[in-house]
């Protein structure tokens, strides 16, 4: 069984905390549209230690692989600091962008629940407006409407779990508020 055939939403393969390749072998023998890359380019500090984003690896193996997987890629992702004084966010998305090839950024809070500052979406919208922008944390029944006024898309996990815990199972009492929310008419 293909899943990607048993569902009618875009599928997307995330292997935390990094592996890009892994999730590249998941989404080709699924059949998934795109991967999730926390740290596709330059390096950050970790709860995980010191992860180093291997674009250059990534991109090599898809091409590899003959599959036209997306790639989305994380800037200034959650759980995480840089090394150096970072950059400013249209500077770090315009290289995810144009060198590491991302085919959208995602942009997340400080951490797991934690939405991002809607100024840093409306940066990177303006300095990418062809490439998808997607709220990659702290999306809620309360915000998805605004996020999504200024976000292509987003990213929920914590806000539909069970009792609102990460290691959860989703709540799907939770999942259809937030997509009546988002569709009105949906059944």
């Amino acid at each position: 069984m293909i899943i990607s055939k048993k569902i009618s939403v875009p599928l997307g393969v995330n292997v935390l905390r990094n592996d890009a390749k892994t999730a590249l072998a998941i989404a080709l023998a699924t059949k998934a549209s795109f991967i999730r890359v926390n740290v596709h380019i330059s390096a950050m500090l970790t709860d995980q230690g010191l992860i180093q984003g291997k674009a250059h690896e990534t991109l090599r193996y898809r091409s590899n692989l003959k599959i036209d997987t997306k790639i989305f890629a994380d800037i200034k992702v959650k759980h995480a600091k840089h090394l150096t004084p970072p950059s400013p966010i249209e500077e770090e998305a315009k290289e995810a962008n144009y060198r590491g090839q991302a085919d959208a950024i995602i942009i997340t809070g400080e951490r797991t629940g934690i939405p991002p500052n809607p100024e840093n979406i409306l940066k990177v919208k303006q300095v990418l407006p062809e490439t998808p922008c997607l709220v990659g944390s702290g999306i809620t029944q309360k915000n998805v409407k605004e996020m999504l006024k200024i976000a292509d898309g987003c990213i929920v996990g914590t806000s539909i779990k069970i009792n609102k815990k990460t290691e959860n199972p989703v709540d799907t009492n939770q999942l259809k508020k937030l997509i009546n929310i988002i569709h009105p008419h949906s059944p």
